[in-house]
C-alpha cells in the first residue's frame, strides 16, 4: 500500500532522503520549518505517532517516525494547522515506507551487473530447508542481502523476508529482478541494523565475508547486530577459519553455535554456522 494512500492524499514526498535517514532527528526541525495550513497525523494501533505530513508550496511533505520520535515543534505545527488524524498498523506503514524508498532507489541508482549463478537458488534452498524446513509465514531477516537470492529462497520456503544491505547497486539489481520486493527491502548499514529492524524469529547472513584484518571488526558488528534482532540465525561463510570466527563471536554473545561443513556448495556456503540462544 502506498504511503500517500494511507495518509489520504494523492502524492507525498518524504523529508528524509533515504530509508537510512529515518533515524536522523535533524529532519524534524527541517519539516517543522515548513509553511503550511494543512496537516496529517498518522497513529499506529497503540496511538503512537507513525508520521506527520504537511501541505505547502511543494505539495505534501512527510516525516516517518518508525525509527525516531517527533519533536515538540512538529506537534505544535500540527496543532496550529487544519489537521486530520489517521490510524494504521505499524507493520503496514513500515512496509509502505520501505516500498517508497525502494522505488525511489530504483529510480535513481543503476543496477549492478547480474552475475548470479542460476544454480545457486536451488543449492541455497536445500541448505536452509535442511536446517529449518518450510515456514508458515514467520519473518526471517536477510542480512547483507546483496541482489536478493537469499530473500527469494526464503519466500519460496514460506518465510516473510525482511532484507537489508548497504550496497545500493546490488539492491537495485535485486529489485529489478524481483528477487527483492520493495516493501521488504532497506538500504541501511548492517552494523546498526537494530536501529531499523524489529526483533524477528529467524535471520540469515548468506555468503558472509570474506573476513580479513581490515574488515573483521566490521563483520563482527554485523553478526552481533543480526543476532541481537533474530532469535535464531544462520551464517554461511567460505572457509573454516571464518566459521571459527563466527563461533567465537556467537560465544561472546552468550549464544551456542553449531558449525558444520556443507558439501553442497564448495565455494560460497561451504561452512554453515547455526547460532542459537544458549
Amino acid at each position: 500500500m502506498r504511503t500517500a494512500d494511507i495518509l489520504g492524499i494523492d502524492t507525498v514526498r518524504f523529508i528524509e532522503p533515504d530509508f537510512a535517514a529515518l533515524t536522523d532527528g535533524r529532519f524534524n526541525a527541517v519539516l517543522a520549518a515548513t509553511k503550511s495550513d494543512e496537516g496529517r497525523l498518522l497513529l499506529d494501533e497503540h496511538e503512537e505517532p507513525l508520521a506527520l505530513a504537511f501541505y505547502g508550496s511543494d505539495g505534501w511533505i512527510a516525516a516517518s517516525f518508525l525509527c525516531r520520535n517527533p519533536s515538540v515543534g512538529l506537534i505544535e505545527l500540527f496543532e496550529s494547522v487544519n489537521g486530520e488524524i489517521f490510524q494504521e498498523d505499524r507493520r503496514v506503514w513500515a512496509g509502505a515506507v520501505r516500498e517508497y524508498f525502494s522505488n525511489d532507489l530504483v529510480s535513481k541508482v543503476p543496477p549492478s551487473i547480474d552475475d548470479l549463478n542460476p544454480l545457486r537458488h536451488e543449492i541455497l534452498k536445500n541448505l536452509i530447508c535442511g536446517v529449518w524446513g518450510k515456514s508458515q509465514g514467520e519473518t526471517c531477516i536477510d542480512c547483507c542481502c546483496g541482489s536478493g537470492v537469499g530473500s527469494a529462497v526464503l519466500r519460496d520456503l514460506g518465510f516473510s523476508s525482511l532484507s537489508y544491505d548497504n550496497d545500493e547497486f546490488l539492491l537495485s539489481r535485486g529489485l529489478a529482478e524481483k528477487r527483492l520486493l520493495p516493501e521488504e527491502t532497506m538500504w541501511i548499514d548492517a552494523t546498526v541494523a537494530s536501529r531499523y529492524v524489529e526483533p524477528a524469529p529467524k535471520g540469515v547472513a548468506i555468503m558472509a565475508g570474506e573476513f580479513n584484518s581490515v574488515n573483521q571488526d566490521m563483520w563482527e558488528r554485523i553478526v552481533d547486530e543480526l543476532c541481537s534482532i533474530a532469535h535464531e540465525t544462520l551464517v554461511t561463510v567460505g572457509t573454516q577459519n571464518e566459521a571459527m570466527l563466527v563461533c567465537e563471536w556467537g560465544t561472546a554473545m552468550d549464544r551456542s553455535v553449531n558449525v558444520k561443513e556443507n558439501p553442497g556448495d564448495p565455494i560460497y556456503d561451504r561452512w554453515v554456522c547455526h547460532v542459537l540462544p544458549s
